[in-house]
Parts: structure tokens; sequence; C-alpha cells
């Protein structure tokens, strides 16, 4: 037996990706402007998926308040580009400084346990709601716009802002994979697995689960800045809206929570829905939570959980595998 961390499906992704990456960063000069304002919303649903499992799946930690970061991500660029900030630069600065007012909620949310813990999300995401409110800048209810982004002419705007979505996923997928793969990231899927079992070989449940709510709080907050830039208006009941939440546990879910792949495999399913279905007014949201009810009852480890159990089939392997050699005999 050995142990390895890639097999040959996983060098094929890799070889993949690259190529699927070339054929992204041409896109602009060959799509039409719908494709690239819907593709850019599928960038974004991924940043989204990738974010929840990375709390959920990876860290057990469920939460369903994430719509906490994404509101306050578009919140800090409409705040940041009043303020004279170039608006591609404002997306991001939001970001970090969202992921930095993330450490110290993180101090006392993550001293709640299971239940506990997703509910006081939610509340907090309310509470972070009712705050922006308050700003004479949003004007409550009524919102603003992103009025800065008037500089550019609509196609210029829209293959940046389509540019900033693809990099910005890019990054932070790429920096999601090696996270995984790291001491942190082993000793996450540890703490998920069994706490007190993580805690008596040494580990610091605390700071390891501090760093991935950041992480996730960052990526959500792209998420946020990055869907302000395409839609340019920002309305507090909007981006602070638990549906945010609901579905990125939906893409999740029902493409496998836990599961690299799965979070990007959802996405693209629900994104494919989306697309298709939306004009069905409420039949379009009675169909998803259809959908949800049957994975969860039928496929509890998601559609690429299926997969990889049946097929053995792992693309993007964060872990280590163990594999069986077969002997060579021994010439005399």
């Amino acid at each position: 037996m050995s142990i390895k961390r890639s097999n040959a499906y996983s060098k094929m992704t890799i070889m993949a990706v690259m190529l699927l990456l070339m054929v992204l960063i041409i896109t602009p000069f060959t799509a039409s402007d719908n494709v690239l304002e819907r593709l850019t919303v599928l960038f974004i649903y991924i940043i989204m998926a990738a974010m929840w499992n990375t709390l959920a799946g990876f860290g057990g930690l469920v939460s369903i308040g994430q719509q906490l970061f994404f509101g306050l991500g578009a919140y800090a660029t409409i705040r940041l580009a009043h303020l004279g900030m170039p608006p591609f630069a404002a997306v991001f600065i939001s970001a970090v400084l969202v992921g930095l007012l993330s450490w110290p909620i993180s101090k006392f949310m993550l001293r709640l346990k299971a239940a506990e813990f997703g509910i006081g999300m939610w509340v907090l995401a309310s509470v972070g709601h009712l705050l922006v409110n308050l700003d004479p800048l949003i004007q409550g209810e009524t919102g603003t716009s992103l009025i800065s982004l008037n500089a550019y002419q609509i196609e210029t705007r829209r293959v940046l802002i389509y540019l900033a979505a693809l990099i910005c996923m890019s990054g932070l997928l790429i920096g999601l994979f090696y996270l995984l793969r790291s001491k942190a990231g082993i000793a996450m899927q540890a703490i998920r697995d069994n706490e007190e079992a993580a805690d008596s070989i040494g580990v610091d449940a605390q700071t390891v689960k501090k760093w991935f709510f950041i992480f996730a709080a960052f990526g959500t907050a792209v998420a946020g800045a990055l869907w302000l830039a395409q839609a340019s208006s920002f309305q507090p009941k909007t981006y602070f809206s638990v549906q945010w939440t609901a579905y990125m546990i939906f893409m999740v879910l029902v493409g496998g929570i836990g599961r690299f792949e799965g979070a990007i495999l959802g996405a693209l399913l629900f994104f494919a829905v989306e697309t298709w279905f939306a004009d069905t007014g409420v039949w379009y949201l009675v169909g998803l939570g259809a959908v949800a009810v049957l994975c969860s009852l039928f496929l509890p480890k998601g559609l690429w959980g299926a997969i990889e159990s049946r097929l053995g089939l792992r693309l993007i392997p964060v872990g280590y595998q163990v594999t069986e050699e077969t002997l060579k005999p021994i010439k005399s």
C-alpha cells in the first residue's frame, strides 16, 4: 500500500482547469454581453457555495447567517466608494475589512455550539441589517447605488466585473485548496469529526476554527461586493436577506457537503436551474425546495458524494489516499 495526495484523475483535472481558465480569460473578446453577465453570476455562486462549504462541510460550523458578511461586503464597498476610492479597489478592500471585522465576531460566536451557532449567526445578521439601515448614506431601505461605476463605459464595466469575478473565484478556490491540504485544514476536519479527540492530541480548536471562520467571511464578503458591482444598486433588505444563505445551503447539500468538487457542482446545478426556470415564479422556489429534500433523503452525500462512492472518482483530492500497489515479481 502507498499513501498519495493526488492521482491520475487529479492530474488530468489540473490540465483541464488550466485550459478552462485560458478559455474564460479570452471569453470577453468573443462572447455576448448576456453571456458575460451570466458567467459573472455563476462565478459569484461558486464563491458563495465554496465559502459555506468551508464552514459547514469541512469545519462542521453550520451557519444560517452568512448573509451578514455578504451584506457587509456590499455595504463596505458603497462606503469606500463614497469616500473616493475607485470602485474595483473598494471591492477588494471592503472584503479585507469585513474579514478583519469577523475576527472579533469569531471570539464570541465560536463559543456557541451546533444549533446555537447557526441561530446566533442569523441573529447577528439581523442586527447588522438594522445597523446598516441607520447610516444616512443608505437612506434606510430605500438604498443607494454604486455611482462611481458610471465613470466606466457600460461595455468596459461589464468586462472588468467579469474579470474581477473570475480572478476572485480562482484565487479563493486555490487558496481554499491549499488551506485544506495544510496542517490547519487537516486539523479542522479532525475537529469537525470529533472536537474532543482533536483536543486530546494537541489541536488548538478555537484558533483553527477562527481562521476558517475569517476565511469564509472574507470570501463571502467578496461575493457580496461583486454582486453589488454587477447589480449597481444596494438595498439592505436584499443583501441581508436569508435567501443568500439558503442558496448556499442548497448548492452545497445538492452538490455534496464536505467535498471540494461538490460545492462547485452544486453551484453549476443551481445556476442551470435558475437560468432555465426562474421565470416560473413561485414554482421555481418550490422546485428548489423539493430537490433539496429529495437529495437529503436519497443522496445524503450529495450528487458528487454518490459519484465518488460508486466510481471512486476524486478530481480534486484535499486529503490523503491509500492505494494498493501490485508487487512485481523479482526475476532470478
